[in-house]
């Protein structure tokens, strides 16, 4: 038998060492993606906090997601001045200095692993080689700049703009109300989870009209952005992690497709809209960023928002003398979705890199430092708000609140929200006004985004009936 050896590859590689590399690379950059993203960062931040670091306590109270934890975690920092600087990072839940690094050309969205151009950041950039896409990978809007980011925003920004939202006020106060009459109709003496049955599906109903989605995928559509959400996390169990990259996995491979069906079939909605729209320079989203981009407005659309209506149910069971000041005076409902935002926000933090050697609060801060900014904090900031952990939907600032971020990555869907907000739990209360939360709340487990997973609740048509 003769062996035959094969060609040489370019630079003098076989073809088995090529397929070789592909394999190892197949099994390892997950690893080093793992590693570095989430379970290295996790170790030394929970070592730090464990001796003292405010960040590593701030880091550890939002894992827990445990309010008690999180108003100690920011008393302290607070007291430790406008921006405290920790062993690994930065961080301020100052309303002030939150705003200055948000819209601050002096830093940029994201976090740096290892530093730009360091052995450890090769690395990394070696790992996410393979890494599906995901709202913390480039070309997605959380991460981009400009020119880019400037780019896509205005590819998308004229469907979420005050018009646009109020056209779509109609079709969302029908769709609550077809939500609301199937809990009627299925309605019994046990208790119903109002996230599965209500918070979840109006938002992506919306969101899922408003780019074409079928009505038969919407809840896949739901079930990949669900499973993805940890993906904004830092240190995830690796199991997690793992379910989590799958789970993107298959969202890309879906949105293939349907941006491939609404090529074919394009309609009037916004997906597309953005497949044919031509900047002012001629250019067009490109497949990746075209992908990257109703990704995000399509997960974004509707996950934040789930957390929004649970948050608001919770805090109006719980505070019902405001309840019924709301019924006394309904115009106040939109003022009390910006109060919702501020006291318990959908996302509690976001990170910035510093891109300059610069100053914030007076406080020199070097080329690389990473800033967490505490949104959750800064809304409970005494300087701006006054008794700021009571809660109160007639404040005349609660719109003052931090809870959509602020500069150019302010959300893109901030009106969208408030909208959707105000008309879901509006016409929950108004429906079902008896309905008494039940035993067996659940908060979701992730350390960004802050919601209820489970939330059961008693309808009250018996009281109801009665008077």
């Amino acid at each position: 038998m003769t062996l035959h050896r094969q060609s040489p590859a370019p630079g003098g590689r076989t073809g088995l060492a090529d397929r070789v590399d592909a394999l190892t690379g197949a099994r390892l950059r997950p690893a080093v993606r793992w590693g570095l993203g989430h379970a290295l960062p996790q170790t030394v931040i929970r070592r730090a906090g464990r001796q003292g670091d405010l960040h590593g306590r701030l880091f550890e109270a939002s894992s827990r997601g445990e309010l008690p934890a999180l108003l100690t975690s920011f008393d302290e920092l607070r007291a430790a001045g406008p921006l405290y600087r920790g062993r690994y990072a930065w961080a301020t839940v100052d309303h002030a200095v939150v705003k200055e690094v948000l819209t601050s050309n002096d830093f940029r969205a994201g976090v740096d692993v290892g530093g730009r151009g360091g052995p450890v950041s090769r690395l990394h950039a070696w790992g996410a080689e393979t890494a599906p896409l995901g709202p913390l990978t480039p070309p997605s809007l959380l991460v981009t700049e400009p020119p880019d980011h400037t780019r896509y925003r205005k590819l998308v920004t004229r469907v979420f703009t005050v018009r646009a939202v109020n056209e779509l006020r109609e079709r969302t106060e029908q769709l609550a109300d077809e939500l609301l009459d199937a809990l009627l109709y299925d309605a019994g003496d046990e208790p119903v989870d109002l996230v599965e049955r209500y918070c979840a599906l109006l938002p992506v109903t919306v969101i899922a009209e408003i780019l074409g989605v079928p009505v038969e995928e919407r809840h896949q559509v739901l079930d990949y952005g669900t499973a993805a959400a940890p993906s904004l996390d830092l240190g995830l169990p690796w199991r997690e992690f793992r379910a989590v990259e799958s789970a993107l996995h298959d969202f890309d491979a879906w949105l293939d497709r349907h941006i491939a069906q609404v090529r074919r079939e394009p309609g009037d909605n916004l997906l597309s809209r953005m497949v044919t729209a031509r900047g002012d320079d001629g250019r067009g989203l490109d497949a990746a960023e075209l992908k990257s981009t109703a990704g995000l407005v399509l997960a974004a659309g509707f996950e934040t928002t789930v957390n929004l209506l649970g948050n608001g149910i919770g805090l109006l069971r719980e505070h019902p003398d405001q309840l019924a000041l709301l019924r006394e005076r309904p115009e106040l409902w939109g003022n009390a979705v910006d109060e919702v935002l501020r006291l318990d926000p959908p996302v509690l933090l976001t990170g910035r890199t510093c891109v300059q050697d610069t100053r914030v609060a007076g406080v020199p801060v070097p080329r690389g430092a990473v800033v967490t900014t505490a949104l959750a904090g800064a809304n409970r900031d005494p300087d701006v708000f006054a008794d700021p952990h009571r809660f109160d939907v007639a404040r005349e600032n609660a719109a003052d609140h931090v809870s959509f971020s602020a500069g150019r990555h302010y959300c893109l869907g901030a009106a969208l929200a408030r909208m959707e907000g105000e008309i879901g739990l509006r016409r929950l209360f108004e429906r079902f006004p008896h309905l008494e939360l039940a035993p067996g709340a659940t908060r979701r487990s992730t350390r960004i985004l802050r919601g209820f997973e489970r939330l059961p609740a008693l309808l009250g048509l018996g009281a109801s009936a009665t008077g």
